[in-house]
């Protein structure tokens, strides 16, 4: 064997990775060539001083990297009662209200997440936001964290951003702004998955036969939350009572979403109830460049 070659094995044969054929070659080799028992002789003893070089990494690291990279939560109370949020390095994770502990919170985030979160101070701009939003009022924007949620459910849900305070969509209008019109249940399973309610405002998002549907906290909070947003809730349920849609204007010939601030203009007297879009078509109306019904 050549020294040429010979040197590039020798960090394979100090530490035996070779095969048996070429350690063999190696050891003869080594045996009668002082070069390379050299050059072994101080890749032995470098080897050796690496060792050495290790430390014990300081007490409170472990805690300095979870609380970077880990998964935090805490709860939050507002006057709806008190929500856990969890949140990530990217922004929040989840918003959840149920009357539970924190271990059992810890439960359902790493049901839904595959990781435990721990305990951690909530940054005041997410409690700020939160807390905002379970008043009724506009939160300022905080980042959100939808890794988790499929390409799809993540478009459906920012669009709910589109909705204005006050106003309320069906999920069909949501479907057709997703660019899937026909994925209506794809839509509903995506509101009721929403990780971020409020911050994400699903309630805003309502049958096509009208009223307030159902809530993943319940309609009684929908509800609440819709009327605090200035929604004229008990006028969208009485119109769903009464199988109307929308609300068409004699003057301007436009029918819009009886939640849309158009339609919230029209003076009664000049109201048309519309059942559905081919009545709105027939009366002669055309769809509000708003609310797009």
């Amino acid at each position: 064997m050549r020294c040429s070659e010979a040197s590039k094995l020798l960090e394979g044969f100090r530490t035996h990775e070779l095969g048996k054929l070429e350690y063999r070659q190696m050891a003869a080799h080594v045996a009668v060539c002082g070069r390379c028992a050299g050059e072994l002789a101080e890749i032995t003893c470098l080897a050796d001083d690496m060792t050495r070089l290790h430390v014990e990494a300081p007490a409170a690291i472990l805690d300095q990297v979870r609380q970077k990279t880990c998964d935090r939560y805490s709860d939050l109370e507002t006057d709806l009662g008190r929500f856990w949020v969890g949140f990530s390095f990217r922004g929040v994770t989840m918003v959840f209200l149920q009357p539970t502990e924190s271990e059992k919170f810890e439960d359902i985030y790493r049901h839904r997440y595959g990781r435990r979160p721990i305990r951690g101070d909530l940054p005041g701009t997410y409690a700020g936001a939160i807390t905002r939003a379970a008043a009724g009022k506009a939160p300022p924007s905080v980042p959100l964290d939808l890794s988790a949620v499929s390409g799809f459910e993540q478009k459906a849900l920012l669009l709910l951003r589109k909705i204005p305070r006050g106003q309320v969509r069906p999920y069909g209008w949501l479907a057709r702004e997703a660019g899937h019109p026909q994925a209506v249940r794809a839509v509903g399973n995506a509101m009721a998955r929403n990780p971020v309610p409020l911050l994400l405002p699903c309630h805003r998002v309502v049958p096509a036969a009208g009223g307030v549907g159902r809530y993943a906290f319940g309609p009684a909070l929908k509800r609440e939350l819709l009327v605090r947003e200035g929604a004229p809730v008990e006028e969208i349920e009485r119109y769903a009572r009464e199988g109307v849609r929308y609300i068409g204007c004699k003057t301007t010939r436009i029918y819009c979403l009886p939640s849309c601030c158009d339609a919230q203009r029209v003076q009664s007297e000049n109201r048309v109830l519309l059942t559905g879009t081919a009545d709105a078509v027939r009366a002669g109306f055309r769809p509000c460049r708003h609310c797009k019904p």
